[in-house]
């Protein structure tokens, strides 16, 4: 595989995977980003070009100098081939093979793919599927069948008010990594809230402040383009502040033009039934996240 650079070609993949979605969503969403001056300074590689089969996104080598940091040591994969792309994602120069890391990718097709290099190579894998959401909005633009199919509405429906003596819409602060990491349900270390402090410093986030001036529910955004980490203080929670918070945040997204999209995990029944109130649009796929680590 090698480097795709420039913006005309970047621009290219970017269009070619518009229209393999919503399989390529997670490439699909961090390319987009890429071409929106790659915040996260990501690299771009394709086994062919212009006819490529297989996409991966990484960080740049330089910036996984941490061998325990998964959260940075993360590639985004899409595959058209997936049951033929092992041999590829086996070699050092695309992965590091000698690191923790993560893959993500919107093709549980990869899976058995994963499991059997991860064998060879001597790693410990844990799968995560949860259910993959994008917003009516997005879809409309981007996949618009999936709406007719469901018969569903081109647009969010605004949450139920809020108190707005009480809470007040405001930004994450980095200081305030350390709550959000707290209940984050794949946070809780030292590399995660580094992450999330790079997140916060990099992309737009939303929350509300409570009466004493502090967060009590949030949402961020991660490399990818996703509306991720999303949480609630347990005494402010059934109140409909996340659903507040999520609409709120999606919608200043929009107008900015990005694709907005997250995934629920599938006993959070909550978020679920939130996310059908809000009518984000269920994707016919998944999400998908591999933790890796050497034996």
């Amino acid at each position: 595989m090698f480097p795709l650079q420039g913006a005309r070609m970047l621009q290219m993949l970017e269009n070619s995977l518009r229209k393999c979605l919503p399989e390529s969503l997670k490439v699909y969403g961090t390319i987009f980003h890429i071409n929106q001056g790659n915040p996260f300074n990501l690299k771009v590689l394709v086994d062919n070009w212009p006819d490529f089969n297989t996409v991966v996104v990484r960080p740049q080598e330089q910036e996984m100098t941490d061998d325990l940091d998964h959260y940075t040591n993360t590639y985004q994969i899409y595959s058209k081939d997936p049951k033929n792309c092992q041999k590829l994602l086996g070699s050092s120069d695309v992965i590091n093979w000698k690191q923790h890391l993560q893959i993500q990718s919107s093709q549980t097709t990869l899976n058995e793919m994963i499991q059997s290099l991860a064998f060879t190579k001597s790693f410990k894998v844990k799968h995560t599927q949860s259910f993959l959401y994008m917003m009516p909005e997005t879809t409309k633009k981007l996949v618009p069948s999936l709406l007719d199919e469901k018969n569903l509405k081109p647009t969010s429906i605004k949450p139920k008010a809020i108190n707005h003596e009480m809470f007040k819409l405001s930004s994450l602060d980095v200081t305030h990594a350390a709550l959000v990491n707290k209940f984050w349900h794949f946070g809780g270390n030292d590399w995660s809230q580094r992450f999330i402090e790079r997140c916060i410093r990099t992309f737009p986030t939303f929350c509300l402040l409570g009466p004493e001036g502090t967060p009590v529910s949030w949402d961020l955004m991660d490399q990818t383009g996703e509306t991720r980490m999303a949480g609630t203080l347990p005494e402010y929670r059934a109140q409909g502040l996340i659903s507040h918070v999520i609409y709120s945040h999606s919608q200043a997204l929009h107008e900015l033009g990005f694709p907005i999209y997250s995934h629920v995990d599938k006993s959070n029944k909550i978020m679920q039934k939130m996310s059908h109130r809000l009518q984000h649009v269920p994707m016919p796929c998944d999400w998908n996240q591999w933790n890796c680590e050497p034996l």
